[in-house]
């Protein structure tokens, strides 16, 4: 399968703070790439790169076949990318939106108007065609962004945290519109902060720190790298705690979780069921009253607090932009 977009060695630095240290990536046709970070990772700076609007200190990057920064006027017209914030027009309508964006493509005046009216239909916003979008609800400015990514048939998208800000059933639905997206042939580049999001929708995942990958696979390899099972038993009695990791210990695979506040153990074991049936009973044998207990596999952000020290959610103040 040939890639649609191949980055090696990308550097972008702004004074000393480097936004991007060897940033490395390759894509193939067809496919979600996920970008998991949290802000000032260098998601955004790598999708500005990729879409021509900066261009790296050092290393280079292919879009399309296409050099991002020697091919930068003819890749323009082979991408398409919606970023954080919706870039809509407030005072024109949704179909003037489109209409505009076609223009810009010149794709000419009644193309564009038709194009328009097939993306409003395609994102549920023909009621809203006519209306201006100053009066639109956030998932509508969402809907209405993406479209406008998409009036030229883009063969690669840029999406850069796409549902932030949206509620969950607006999330939802904009998923299901990138997945239809995907199987008509689209290849997307998709940045999040959301690990539901990245392990839904993502082929391969590079999860992203300090401006460089630091690991890079499928949502079920990445958490392979973690390790098995984990146990979670939460307690009634904070003052058990101890006692139940002592109990527990020889169970674990790996170090044990204790999180006081929540009253919880996380154990990481081998064995499944019976391994969780046996620590049931090391706890009931001291006299330890058990609230809930269950049994899972690691987690995206389990793949996080392994990698970076931190929980993927803990975000840090975007230096450089």
């Amino acid at each position: 399968m040939p890639d649609a977009i191949k980055a090696e060695g990308l550097v972008k630095k702004y004074g000393g703070v480097a936004a991007l240290d060897g940033m490395s990536l390759t894509v193939p046709e067809g496919t979600v790439f996920g970008l998991l970070g949290p802000n000032g990772a260098g998601k955004t700076t790598t999708v500005r790169i990729l879409t021509t609007l900066l261009k790296p200190d050092a290393g280079h990057a292919t879009v399309a076949g296409l050099d991002v920064v020697r091919d930068a006027d003819r890749l323009r017209a082979r991408i398409g990318a919606s970023g954080q914030y919706a870039a809509v027009d407030d005072h024109l309508t949704g179909a003037e939106n489109l209409e505009m964006v076609g223009r810009l493509y010149h794709l000419g005046t009644r193309p564009s108007r038709q194009r328009a009216r097939e993306l409003l239909e395609r994102f549920d916003l023909t009621d809203a065609a006519d209306r201006p979008v100053q009066g639109y609800s956030g998932g509508m400015r969402r809907r209405l962004d993406l479209a406008g990514a998409l009036v030229a048939n883009p063969p690669v998208l840029f999406l850069d945290e796409p549902t932030t800000g949206l509620d969950p059933r607006a999330r939802i639905g904009l998923w299901e519109v990138i997945a239809e997206l995907v199987a008509e042939g689209t290849t997307v580049l998709l940045t999040t902060q959301y690990l539901e999001e990245a392990d839904r929708l993502a082929n391969r995942i590079a999860v992203v720190d300090h401006g460089r990958v630091i690991a890079l696979g499928t949502a079920d390899e990445l958490k392979d790298q973690v390790g098995g099972d984990r146990i979670e038993l939460s307690l009634t009695d904070a003052a058990q705690l101890g006692t139940a990791a002592r109990a527990l210990a020889p169970l674990a695979l790996g170090d044990l979780r204790i999180d006081s506040a929540a009253l919880q153990v996380t154990i990481p074991v081998a064995g499944g069921v019976a391994t969780l049936t046996k620590a049931l009973g090391h706890l009931a044998a001291e006299r330890i009253t058990v609230r809930d207990a269950g049994l899972r596999r690691p987690t995206l952000d389990d793949v996080f607090l392994s990698l970076t020290g931190h929980q993927a959610d803990e975000t840090t103040e975007e230096t450089v932009r």
